[in-house]
């Protein structure tokens, strides 16, 4: 078997201020680690878990590390927090949109109360929030000469869910998808890159409770065509790439990461 690449410091990101959405946990605590070791100054949002969001920043210099919390549920909170990142130095580089909710609730079947809430929460911390963030980025970016946009989406934006009771998680991060396009193509010519990562089965919490609907996780992994979930590790460091800039033409693309299990 091919011995699997450490991960280390790829990317230098120095001098670069990065605000990080959904930071306590799973693939948002991955990439705050991993822009903290590449040298970015991490504005790290945590919704109520303070603990992991400390946890998760814990190796990056307090100097270079701004936590700041926002109930993104609530209508306002983005808008809120975007202008407490901006406070904190002066100007954000880059926008990472990962905080999402994926409630299994809000089916068909559901009472009509269920479908209701769910899909007002899910469209509220999966797509208003985010795009009020994006709109505070954007007027920035535009202000001071551009900016990168980065944007967690998922393969069911693109293939759907095989769950239907997460209908509402799919059809909103379709809908970022959508917004984050739309900021790539109308906002090219003034240095405003735009990306989106469309993961697949990583191996988060969410991710486990959602393997328990499908028949478990061997259910689950037999599908995959390399047999494993995608360490969160894996999108950090695409992240973080991403975040340097380094290959402005990609901006636009979606980049799909799920170990060639899905392939357009």
């Amino acid at each position: 078997m091919a011995r699997k690449p450490k991960q280390g410091a790829m990317f230098d990101l120095g001098g670069k201020i990065v605000l990080v959405t959904g930071a306590s946990k799973g693939i948002g605590a991955a990439i705050v680690g991993a822009l903290g070791r590449q040298g970015a100054s991490v504005i790290a949002h945590y919704g109520h878990d303070r603990k992991g969001a400390v946890a998760a920043t814990k190796a990056i210099d307090r100097v270079k590390l701004k936590l700041i919390s926002a109930d993104l549920a609530k209508p306002g909170a983005a808008d809120r927090l975007w202008k407490q990142a901006l406070a904190w130095q002066g100007r954000v580089d880059v926008l990472v949109n990962n905080a999402a909710i994926m409630p299994f609730a809000g089916g068909f079947d559901d009472p009509q109360a269920v479908w209701e809430k769910t899909w007002n929460d899910t469209m509220q911390v999966n797509v208003r929030a985010p795009a009020d963030l994006m709109r505070g980025a954007v007027r920035h970016f535009r202000e001071s000469g551009g900016g990168i946009l980065i944007t967690i989406s998922s393969w069911n934006a693109q293939r759907g869910s095989t769950n239907p009771v997460t209908i509402a998680y799919a059809a909103t991060k379709a809908a970022v998808m959508a917004a984050t396009k739309t900021v790539a193509r109308a906002y090219a010519r003034e240095n405003i890159l735009a990306y989106i990562v469309a993961p697949g089965v990583v191996r988060t919490r969410l991710s486990e409770t959602f393997a328990a609907t499908q028949g478990g996780e061997s259910a689950v992994t037999a599908t995959l065509q390399m047999g494993e979930w995608v360490p969160p590790g894996d999108i950090a460091a695409l992240v973080a790439f991403l975040a340097s800039g380094t290959c402005r033409h990609l901006s636009g693309a979606t980049l799909d990461v799920n170990g060639a299990s899905y392939l357009r």
